[in-house]
């Protein structure tokens, strides 16, 4: 009996240890919480207002931006990060202070996740807002490698200051809607 709770007491101890050493390095080597939210370099784009030429985060200084990275062919984007997504849109349908845009950040799968997947999202969802395609089987996505996000689906809201705000996976949209009123209140 004294060998088995030794052993779990073990067990526990390692549990708890390897868990602080992985919340230890993810907050090393992902998002840029509370940094200047970089540049996108995205050139490929569906949905632009007005025949508007290619976006960047700083088209949108002034308002509260949630940027949305995807894969056409993520379960957890079509389970979780799109219907998030299309909640947020309505919620702020008609607010000036607060925008939209999603970007696929391909990594992996780059036959599947392409430009026309990406649009295809945005009918499937019924989006009308700016989608772009970032990262191609021989480049990797500049959104990914800038924002440090660790895959998909992986939502960034940014405040009107440019200030990366959240960067994260999973965001439930009570949460999201908290943190866009929060900076959007903000002066």
């Amino acid at each position: 009996m004294a060998k088995i709770k030794m052993t779990l007491f073990i067990a526990c101890l390692l549990f708890i240890f390897t868990s602080t050493m992985d919340t230890t390095a993810k907050d090393n080597t992902l998002g840029i919480l509370g940094q200047k939210a970089p540049s996108w370099k995205v050139t490929q784009w569906a949905n632009l207002p007005g025949g508007q030429g290619p976006l960047d985060v700083g088209d949108y200084k002034g308002k509260v931006l949630y940027l949305y990275c995807f894969q056409s062919w993520c379960p957890g984007c079509h389970s979780h990060g799109f219907p998030v997504l299309q909640y947020l849109v309505e919620e702020y349908k008609g607010d000036s202070e607060v925008a939209f845009v999603a970007i696929q950040t391909t990594f992996e799968g780059f036959d599947s996740n392409t430009f026309d997947q990406a649009k295809k999202m945005g009918i499937k969802y019924e989006l009308n807002i700016p989608i772009g395609q970032s990262g191609t089987e021989k480049k990797k996505s500049a959104v990914m490698k800038s924002y440090r996000t660790g895959g998909t689906p992986w939502s960034i809201i940014i405040d009107k200051e440019g200030i990366v705000r959240f960067n994260d996976y999973f965001i439930k949209a009570e949460k999201a809607v908290e943190v866009i009123n929060i900076f959007k209140e903000a002066d």
